[in-house]
């Protein structure tokens, strides 16, 4: 289909596009060009084809609808992404880091991964698939290196922690995290907001200098999206 695209008022490589009845959505540029992901709309304009970005499907796309003020990933970074399950939200990172970015991805899961490597990584030369648990970022640092932004999104309990194991050993200084709480992981027996507070401490005495916080609802229940510099 075709529709008004313009970029991003405030993020590069982010855009929003105005479809039928005048409803204005997120979307990136498709690298895959013809390719969806997950059942995603495309939208050509001024002979460009873009995604239509589902924020009930994309924690980082509910995190822009809720008002992030930053969004620290950039055209011709290197992203490591944790959890990249089977690869939604990645690949809208891959449309935004563009073919002199790269995206490493992390995931744990051997059904997610097959996905993610017949459906996404195949087509997408920016991006490369690994199958191993983010807990032991020793088991992986032969093949990442150092990164601009780590962007994580696991189910485990120590959430923050894996994180910023992780940035000791690949984030370059001055380089920014993202973290996708999901506050059920850690404890289902305490509030979200307190699960939040106690990820949030983690980092900060991890050295981190925590940016933002804003609540997923109602998009993810008991989820927030969490950046951070260090």
């Amino acid at each position: 289909m075709t529709g008004a695209v313009r970029p991003h008022p405030h993020f590069p490589a982010i855009y929003t596009a105005t479809l039928e009845h005048a409803s204005q959505r997120l979307a990136t540029k498709n690298l895959a060009v013809g390719r969806t992901v997950y059942g995603e709309r495309l939208v050509k304009s001024k002979g460009v084809e873009y995604r239509i970005w589902d924020p009930y499907r994309s924690k980082l796309a509910a995190a822009i609808l809720k008002g992030l003020g930053t969004i620290p990933i950039k055209p011709n970074n290197k992203v490591l992404y944790l959890g990249a399950a089977s690869g939604t939200t990645a690949s809208h990172v891959s449309d935004m880091v563009g073919e002199t970015g790269h995206i490493f991805c992390v995931e744990f899961a051997s059904r997610s991964i097959r996905e993610l490597v017949n459906n996404v990584c195949a087509f997408r030369a920016n991006m490369s698939p690994i199958l191993a648990d983010a807990r032991f970022p020793d088991r992986y640092s032969t093949i990442v290196g150092k990164v601009h932004n780590i962007y994580s999104d696991i189910a485990q309990p120590e959430q923050a922690k894996v994180l910023a194991d992780n940035a000791d050993m690949f984030l370059l200084k001055n380089g920014w995290i993202m973290l996708a709480i999901k506050a059920q992981s850690i404890d289902v027996t305490k509030e979200p907001t307190q699960i939040y507070k106690q990820e949030i401490k983690t980092l900060q005495n991890r050295g981190f200098d925590v940016k933002q916080t804003v609540h997923l609802e109602p998009y993810d229940k008991a989820h927030a999206m969490i950046v951070g510099t260090k």
